[in-house]
């Protein structure tokens, strides 16, 4: 369905029940909204993983703007800070109150964004393969030491870790984990490519941005996933990440041996973890 938030109509899909019977009562659940990757990607990457939470949650898939199925409105409101505010206000046209926001990679940004400037907005975040700033470099870093690692593990007949035989643009970097593209190829062409986004993003503000010294205005439950092998967005940015968080509010789970998208190379962890925080 199209929703119309701040000028633009926004795709949104909706998957599981709000209310559930409870004995002689109906039972309200959390709504978990989930923030795709990319930009220029849409909401099915999380698609069929994450439709085991619909049995915690109800779950809001959307397309920010500019992305997937959704109007691209003006350039000038493709930035973290109008995909914020779009995430509270979708919330806002739903009825959503605090909302359980879980953002992945590119998401990830648009869920600080949303989360520092709304701070009493949100339930809980979830921060998921993704980085208070983007520093290419870095991740540059980061793959091609993981990259000489595969080499050797490969060559000792062992298990190939994530990164191998992948393609990765640093100015355009990968969503899904690279086991999940292997053992489903067709993930990448289910996307909804809208590549102007992403060009005007990872040449501009992507080299900018930095929630670093805003994530102390978090005031919700934040729980930030990351794998451990993930070649865009490496470990130690997530967790600069979770320790720029208020120590109290923030968990951090690190998945072995798992790259970019930990929901892809550990899918049953992934969503028991997830589970767990929605449910405490």
């Amino acid at each position: 369905m199209q929703v119309l938030v701040n000028g633009v109509r926004l795709f949104v899909d909706v998957e599981g029940a709000k209310f559930v019977p409870d004995g002689p009562a109906m039972r309200e659940r959390p709504t978990l909204v989930l923030l795709h990757g990319g930009p220029g990607a849409d909401h099915s990457m999380f698609k069929p993983a994450f439709s085991a939470l619909s049995e915690v949650a109800q779950l809001v898939y959307v397309d920010l703007r500019g992305n997937g199925r959704s109007q691209a409105g003006p350039r000038a409101g493709w930035t973290l800070a109008q995909w914020g505010d779009d995430v509270r206000g979708l919330c806002e046209a739903l009825g959503i109150e605090k909302p359980i926001v879980l953002g992945l990679s590119f998401g990830g940004f648009v869920a600080q964004a949303y989360a520092t400037r709304h701070p009493r907005h949100p339930g809980k975040l979830i921060l998921s393969s993704t980085a208070a700033s983007f520093p290419a470099d870095a991740a540059m870093e980061a793959l091609l030491k993981l990259q000489k690692q595969a080499a050797r593990e490969i060559g000792a007949g062992g298990w190939a870790c994530p990164v191998a035989g992948i393609a990765v643009q640093v100015d355009r970097p990968g969503i899904a984990g690279s086991r999940q593209r292997r053992a489903d190829p067709d993930v990448a062409a289910r996307y909804v490519q809208r590549p102007a986004v992403a060009d005007l993003f990872y040449g501009g503000e992507a080299a900018r941005f930095d929630f670093t010294a805003d994530l102390r205005r978090v005031r919700c439950p934040t729980l930030v996933l990351a794998g451990d092998h993930d070649e865009t967005l490496p470990l130690p940015l997530a967790e600069a990440m979770a320790g720029a968080l208020r120590p109290e509010l923030v968990r951090l789970a690190v998945f072995h041996r798992c790259g970019h998208g930990v929901h892809a190379d550990a899918p049953a962890r992934t969503m028991q973890v997830i589970r767990d925080f929605i449910l405490a």
